[in-house]
């Protein structure tokens, strides 16, 4: 006896049932970039990111329960910006104890916190210093001081200079968009180095 084999639905049955959901799309899009604009850029990307998902979730579970006449885009924009607001991410439980989890730094009111920050007394973007083992609280907060006390006392454009050599840029790249030799940048490195040197040596 041979057991019959059913069939997966076809695309073409599936195929109106997305179309209706990315008819919906821009304007679940366009709800969640209002509703989260007041947020970094990059967070912003990733709750709006999130709502279309949970959104998506739920226009599925409406589908799969004959319901697909009640999904409008309103409802399913509000209730899935509601649902990333409170932590819920599709694919994962909220975890209490996860601190990348919105979830978790509403509850335990935690800030996660880039390492590279714009600093609004010197105009550019720092790199934060990485504790190390051997430095102790003070010594590492004294450096972080000095370091912006340092960039602060620099013109404008050695300034921006030492933030793009300090970042890994090739000397070729900072020679390019300032508009200077090869040569110059390098020697300009030197000059900050011999200027960072001195700086140390007069705050000690």
């Amino acid at each position: 006896m041979i057991a019959s084999i059913s069939k997966a639905p076809s695309d073409e049955r599936t195929k109106p049932t997305r179309d209706r959901f990315l008819e919906m799309l821009p304007f679940i899009q366009r709800q969640a970039s209002r509703a989260f604009g007041g947020l970094r850029a990059e967070a912003r990307e990733e709750m709006i990111q999130g709502t279309l998902a949970s959104a998506f979730c739920a226009f599925n579970r409406l589908v799969s329960q004959g319901k697909e006449a009640r999904a409008f885009a309103s409802p399913l924009a509000d209730f899935a910006i509601r649902r990333v607001r409170s932590g819920r991410c599709v694919g994962c439980r909220p975890n209490i104890n996860d601190v990348m989890s919105g979830h978790c730094r509403r509850a335990r009111g935690l800030t996660v916190e880039r390492l590279d920050h714009r600093d609004a007394q010197i105009g550019g973007w720092s790199q934060q210093l990485v504790e190390s083992r051997h430095a102790g609280p003070a010594e590492t907060a004294a450096a972080r001081i000095d370091i912006v006390a340092w960039l602060r006392q620099l013109s404008r454009r050695d300034r921006r200079i030492a933030q793009l050599l300090a970042r890994g840029e090739r000397t070729h790249d900072v020679a390019k968009q300032f508009r200077l030799s090869s040569g110059r940048v390098s020697q300009l490195r030197n000059e900050l180095y011999q200027n960072w040197q001195q700086f140390q040596a007069q705050a000690a």
